[in-house]
C-alpha cells in the first residue's frame, strides 16, 4: 500500500471511534478518543463497500508495521512518516461489500500511532465485522524470541527495517493459530528480568501502556487470558556474559517475583513458564539452573501452574521457519495436556 496522494471530493471519512469498527489489544485512548495502535499482535476489523479504501493514521512515533487484508488478501502496510500518513489500498475493489483486517506486526518498543480510521466512496456503507468467537484466548509475555524479531531477515539480524520483524508468524502466533485461539502479545525485544538490552525491566513492562520504564500503568481490561505463557531469561543471561559476569544473583527471586503479579492480574489463567528459542536459553546451565529454582518455587504454591522447555533453537534470533519448529513442539505439548482438553 502506497501514501495516498488523489483526491478526497468523491470519499468519505469513517472515523476510528466508529462503533463498527473492533479493535482488540492493549490500546490508549486519548485527546478525541482515537485509538493508538502500540502492541504487536493489536487487532483492527471492520466491513465496508466500494471501489475506494484508504487507512488514515497520525502522530505516528517511530516504525509500525502491519498486515492489512481485504477479503483475504494480504498487504504490508509501514507506517514510518511523521504527521499524517494516509495508506490506499492498491488493488482492484468491487462495488460490494469487503472485508478490512489489521493486524499490527512489529514490535511495540519500535513504535506506535494513532489510527484516525479510514476513507470509503461517498455514500458507500460501513458494517461491523462478523462477531468472532474463540475456543480459548492466549496471552504471550517475553523478549525479542517471542516478538518474532528479524523472523524474515536473511543470514545476518538487522535492526533498522522493523518491517521484516514478523509477530504474525512468532511462535506464539503460531501456536494460537494452531488453537483458534484469541491472541495477545506484550513482548519487548531485548527485555530481562533483571538486565537486559533496553532500560525497562519485565515487572514495569509486563501491565504497562506502552513499552517504557515512566510507562502509565494500563487500564484494567475486561479481556482475561485462558493461557498466559512466560519466556524471559535470554537477555539475562547474554547481557551478563557480554559484560564478562555471571548471571545476576536476582534473577530466580525476580522470576518469581514477576510472577506473582502476573498471577494477581490473572487469577484464573493456566500460566506456562518457558524457557528456550536461542542458545543462552537454550544451552546455558546458569540460567537452567536459576529459571528451573524459580520454577520449583513457583509450582509448588500454584498447581496452575506448569513449564515447558524448547528443544530447538537458532543461534540468531528465530527465522520463520524456527518460529515454525517451536511452535509445533509447543502445540503437540499443549495437546498433551489435560486442561487442554476441548479446546
Amino acid at each position: 500500500m502506497n501514501t495516498q496522494t488523489t483526491s478526497r471530493q468523491s470519499v468519505h471519512k469513517v472515523p476510528a471511534t466508529s462503533p463498527e469498527f473492533s479493535i482488540e489489544g492493549r490500546i490508549d485512548r486519548s485527546g478525541a478518543q482515537e485509538p493508538v495502535l502500540i502492541w504487536q499482535s493489536t487487532r483492527v476489523a471492520i466491513d465496508f463497500e466500494g471501489q475506494h479504501l484508504v487507512l488514515l493514521f497520525k502522530d505516528n512515533v517511530g516504525q509500525s508495521h502491519f498486515d492489512v487484508e481485504v477479503d483475504g488478501v494480504r498487504q504490508l502496510v509501514s507506517v514510518t512518516e511523521a504527521g499524517r500518513a494516509w495508506k490506499s489500498w492498491p488493488l482492484p475493489l468491487t462495488q460490494g461489500r469487503h472485508e478490512l483486517r489489521i493486524f499490527k506486526r512489529s514490535d511495540a518498543a519500535v513504535g506506535h500511532t494513532v489510527f484516525a480510521g479510514i476513507e470509503i466512496e461517498a455514500g458507500a456503507k460501513v458494517f461491523a465485522a462478523a462477531r468472532k468467537t474463540y475456543p480459548v484466548s492466549m496471552l504471550f509475555f517475553g523478549d525479542s524470541i517471542t516478538v518474532g524479531a528479524c523472523n524474515e531477515d536473511g543470514e545476518v539480524d538487522q535492526w533498522e527495517d522493523h518491517s521484516t520483524h514478523n509477530n504474525a508468524k512468532s511462535y506464539g502466533a503460531l501456536t494460537a493459530a494452531a488453537f483458534q485461539a484469541d491472541y495477545r502479545n506484550r513482548s519487548i525485544s531485548g527485555m530481562g528480568i533483571c538486565e537486559g538490552y533496553v532500560e525497562i525491566l519485565a515487572h514495569q513492562a509486563w501491565d504497562a501502556l506502552y513499552p517504557e520504564v515512566k510507562s502509565v500503568r494500563a487500564p484494567k481490561e475486561s479481556w482475561q487470558p485462558d493461557v498466559v505463557f512466560v519466556n524471559l531469561g535470554e537477555n539475562d543471561i547474554s547481557f551478563s556474559h557480554k559484560e564478562g559476569r555471571k548471571l545476576h544473583a536476582g534473577y530466580t527471586d525476580g522470576y518469581v517475583a514477576l510472577l506473582g503479579q502476573v498471577r494477581k492480574e490473572h487469577p484464573k489463567a493456566r500460566i506456562v513458564l518457558l524457557r528456550g528459542g536461542m542458545g543462552g536459553g537454550a544451552t546455558e546451565p546458569e540460567l537452567a539452573k536459576a529459571w528451573g529454582a524459580a520454577v520449583t518455587r513457583i509450582e509448588e504454591t500454584d498447581t496452575n501452574v506448569s513449564h515447558f522447555v524448547f528443544k530447538h533453537w537458532s543461534a540468531q534470533h528465530p527465522r520463520v521457519a524456527d518460529d515454525q519448529a517451536m511452535a509445533a513442539e509447543l502445540t503437540a505439548w499443549l495437546r498433551a495436556q489435560p486442561w487442554m482438553k476441548g479446546r
